[in-house]
């Protein structure tokens, strides 16, 4: 910490080409994420059913678009002075306020969940008129966010003095609002790229974060089942499904999206970098509880349809997402690697399908083995020898 009072500071831009890494602050704000995403899985795991399903997605895009917005405002505007220290900390506060609230998230707790949203977004607004005020060259753009935060954060906060269904209108009107807000400021944003080293890492921290989830998984089915041949297998497929999609999406990361953007004037690529890891996310986290209750349920016994549809649902999800990453170059570039991970999707969804009847064991093998099959070919795609036959690889 520098400075008492420091202004923020462009992060972007000229120092663009600089490494920049986490800071020890975004770390600690991490953690109250964590919390969260372990709340959202509970509640998944209480209910694997449609309605439960919706409702795991419903709090999860919240959550997740609270811990984006403070880290795209970080990555371009951080400086490590007391108030912004103060004002991390208020958003830690509402993020743990909302993750209180997640457990009935959509019943009685449903207003405590709306007000904590509402006020971790007046946060960040007040974060960007701040550096409007001290950035003149950022103050469209800011501005831009600032007014369309504040939109969304309005609804959201009536939503809490609104009767159940009505309030969840409120809801979606909010999200909405702060999905395009980021859209519609497109031709601000230009001139004030992310940073092409840290967002990458910040997106994958958050990615480790819901991985987390299925290590989490792992020892909480063991801990709670008694040992027997065929859950310890179960047990080691369910960590090959974590440590494959975890070789997949890191081996490819990069901050491809953002060059792209800056040399061919690509903003779109940037954008569908940051959606689509919305879905992928949301797969990573309830492949999670997928696992966790194919290691509680009964080893002879077949798998309940809903278990089976989840686990490779969640996971089709995850390569379908990569698949599209990797289409448009957001990940490493690759149409061959594409094409791999849209058939794998479609393998895990005849898998559901076809599947009825078979025990845990021989679902949670299977998913493996078609995660595996993606690392698999990603090492004999990266050869040398195949590297100079195509270069696109």
């Amino acid at each position: 910490m520098t400075n008492f009072l420091e202004p923020p500071r462009l992060r972007v831009g000229e120092d663009i080409e600089e490494e920049r890494r986490t800071t020890w602050l975004e770390l600690f704000y991490d953690l109250v994420f964590v919390v969260a995403v372990s709340q959202l899985a509970h509640n998944l795991k209480e209910d694997i059913s449609l309605s439960g399903l919706f409702g795991f997605v419903v709090l999860f895009i919240p959550i997740w678009w609270s811990w984006i917005g403070t880290t795209l405002y970080a990555n371009r505007f951080d400086s490590d002075d007391v108030v912004h220290r103060l004002l991390i900390g208020l958003q830690m506060l509402t993020a743990a306020a909302m993750a209180i609230n997640i457990h009935h998230g959509l019943a009685e707790s449903s207003a405590g969940f709306a007000l904590s949203y509402a006020l971790g977004r007046a946060v960040l607004v007040i974060e960007y008129i701040r550096a409007g005020i001290h950035i003149p060259s950022a103050r469209l753009l800011t501005t831009q966010y600032a007014t369309g935060f504040a939109i969304a954060a309005f609804f959201w906060l009536i939503s809490a003095a609104v009767p159940i269904p009505w309030r969840f209108g409120f809801w979606t009107l909010g999200i909405i609002i702060d999905f395009v807000t980021p859209l519609i400021g497109s031709k601000f944003q230009i001139g004030l790229l992310p940073h092409a080293s840290h967002l990458p890492e910040r997106f994958g921290l958050f990615t480790l974060i819901v991985l987390g989830e299925a290590i989490i998984a792992v020892v909480n089915g063991m801990s709670q089942q008694k040992w027997d041949v065929l859950t310890v297998i179960a047990a080691v497929f369910g960590l090959l499904i974590a440590f494959s999609w975890w070789w997949v999406y890191f081996d490819n990361l990069g901050g491809t999206p953002i060059e792209m953007a800056r040399t061919h004037g690509r903003i779109s690529v940037v954008n569908l970098w940051l959606y689509t890891h919305l879905p992928l996310v949301i797969g990573i986290a309830a492949a999670g509880v997928s696992v966790e209750q194919i290691l509680l349920s009964k080893p002879t016994i077949a798998l309940p349809d809903s278990q089976r549809w989840l686990i490779c649902g969640s996971v089709a999800l995850c390569s379908l997402s990569v698949s599209i990453l990797h289409r448009y170059g957001v990940l490493r570039y690759c149409k061959i690697r594409s094409q791999y991970r849209l058939v794998s999707a479609g393998v895990l969804l005849a898998i559901a399908i076809f599947g009825q009847g078979l025990l845990p064991v021989a679902i949670i093998s299977l998913v493996a083995l078609v995660s595996a099959a993606q690392v698999v070919q990603d090492l004999y795609q990266s050869r040398p020898t195949t590297r100079l036959v195509d270069p696109e690889i």
